[in-house]
């Protein structure tokens, strides 16, 4: 065991919860600048972790998995759900031993970035009982790790060169149940994922979900890259929620080099991160419509979601708002006026997403397809660590911008809104009434822009981590960020919301019936495309 964790140290009163082991020597506490950080040996993993998850004060945000040469870094962050300071549990383990206690037990929300770090890194969970064939799948040699160093993206004898078409595993077997596979192909807009739907009769009794067809190593091809290259990466490896990714890329990247951005950059992300935020909610909408046939619904939805489109356009030159930003501030300003007059419209907008909202209220045979539809309770969402509109819809009362407030939002705290149903249309309140938030909260911070520059002159960078955190329009997204000495990205790791939130649509269609499925995933308002990064 590394020295280093075995050392004694004085008791912290933060951490008394912990109980004896913290002084026993192992488990060494640090504090890294706002950062809670538990150095912890491995046999103590596990019960640290569900000790953070049962107190019910934290959150499980991501895993991180570095390859240090000789050993791995895994780091696993948690946030309050109150707000205050995130907390890094941090073990190393040799590359001569890749086993690890697996914490998806107690920390369901864990599941998935085991699975995928068991893929890519060649790491074993003990304990963990779906390992193999998550993201390497359909032809993936099985001694392919690719984010360990010594994998060559180049060498084109270590990536699938046939397909396999496996033969799924059946959960039930009795007399009239059927599997049915939906996907992976599908016709419009939506990426590949496949959907193996098994039921009885009517009622759906087990939903198993497998995406990453189109795996593009965006963590892999950001090693060594120079910051404007990853940056790229950023906005574009999920463009429906480029400004979002790219602002959290950006804020990890001013941690390391401990800058504070001007504040009129501030209040102008502010405003573009609502934008995109009401765009988005206004693409969501429009499919909940399109998925329980409400043709003239999702025409109007969707001529909504084009004006939002056209007005990005008409402020940044891009419908989706790529290249505003640079770490520092922004790559453009952008007048005043033309901030007032965007939120105006935006407000217009917003005006006629509520006359819709009106519309499908009287509409009996839509709300039939919705209320009680696809429930997730307050207690499941929890567990489940979903994030975003798809947990407030369930109670779950979580928003990074008012948890951890970043850009503006210190000063211009957004007004969350909270349902309790858990339901399809529970979940469709919420996106309306964020939508109108986002809106309104336009309007204010466009009156109060502050004069000034937009951006620093010229950023140092220096060796280091960290983690940004912001609320993007589907949910918390965090982007890890390692830079080396030459100011150069050594690791990049993207935690977006849909990879949070597909369990939860999972455990949301079991046990409704057939036809609900696809209004159930609409009303999740995923992102396939987010997952195969």
């Amino acid at each position: 065991m590394d020295e280093s964790i075995a050392a004694p140290v004085s008791s912290p009163s933060a951490w008394a919860a912990f109980g004896d082991e913290i002084w026993q020597g192992r488990v060494r506490v640090e504090q890294v600048g706002s950062t809670n950080v538990l150095h912890c040996a491995v046999d103590k993993l596990a019960a640290l972790c569900e000790r953070l998850m049962s107190s019910g004060e934290h959150m499980f945000a991501t895993l991180v998995v570095e390859d240090e040469g000789a050993q791995l870094l895994l780091t696993y962050v948690f946030y309050p759900v109150k707000g205050g300071a995130f907390t890094h549990v941090v073990i190393r383990q040799p590359i001569s031993k890749l086993h690890v206690p697996s914490i998806a037990a107690t920390v369901p929300a864990a599941d998935w970035h085991e699975r995928e770090a068991a893929d890519l890194f060649g790491l074993a969970f003990d304990g963990h009982p779906r390992l193999g064939a998550f993201v390497l799948h359909d032809g993936w040699p099985e001694s392919a790790q690719p984010m360990r160093r010594e994998f060559d993206i180049h060498d084109r004898t270590s990536v699938p060169s046939r397909r396999d078409v496996p033969e799924p595993n059946r959960s039930l077997d009795a007399p009239g149940s059927f599997s049915m596979p939906v996907g992976p192909v599908f016709s419009d807009l939506a990426e590949s994922a496949h959907f193996r739907i098994e039921t009885l009769g009517e009622d759906v009794s087990r939903i198993a979900v497998r995406f990453f067809y189109k795996y593009r190593a965006v963590e892999k091809l950001a090693e060594g890259q120079p910051l404007d290259r990853v940056l790229l990466l950023a906005e574009r490896f999920s463009g429906a929620a480029a400004f979002a990714h790219g602002l959290a890329f950006c804020q990890a990247v001013e941690d390391i080099a401990h800058v504070t951005v001007p504040a009129r950059a501030m209040v102008l992300r502010a405003i573009l991160a609502e934008l995109e935020r009401l765009r988005s909610h206004a693409a969501t909408i429009t499919g909940i419509c399109n998925s329980t046939a409400l043709a003239v619904a999702t025409s109007q939805a969707a001529m909504i979601e084009e004006d939002l489109l056209r007005l990005s356009a008409f402020v940044t030159g891009h419908r989706y708002l790529f290249g505003m930003l640079t770490p520092g501030g922004l790559a453009i300003d952008l007048p005043d006026e033309l901030c007032r007059q965007t939120a105006a419209q935006a407000e217009m907008i917003a005006r006629h997403m509520a006359r819709l909202h009106r519309l499908l209220r009287q509409s009996s045979s839509f709300l039939d397809r919705l209320e009680e539809v696809g429930a997730t309770s307050s207690a499941a969402a929890a567990l489940l660590g979903l994030v975003g509109p798809v947990a407030r819809a369930s109670g779950v009362a979580r928003d990074i911008r008012a948890l951890f407030p970043y850009a503006a939002y210190r000063e211009y705290p957004p007004q969350v809104p909270i349902e309790m149903q858990g339901d399809g249309y529970a979940r469709l309140r919420v996106f309306f009434r964020e939508a109108a938030e986002s809106a309104a909260l336009m309007a204010r911070l466009a009156a109060r822009i502050p004069d000034g520059a937009v951006s620093l002159a010229d950023i140092a960078l220096c060796q280091g981590a960290a983690l940004g955190a912001v609320e993007a329009p589907l949910g918390a997204a965090f982007h890890w960020v390692r830079l080396g000495a030459d100011g150069r990205v050594l690791r990049y790791h993207i935690t977006p919301p849909s990879f949070a939130n597909w369990p939860g649509f999972q455990f949301a269609a079991e046990e409704f019936a057939f036809q609900d499925f696809p209004i159930i995933l609409a009303t999740f308002g995923l992102s396939n495309a987010e997952c195969d990064r």
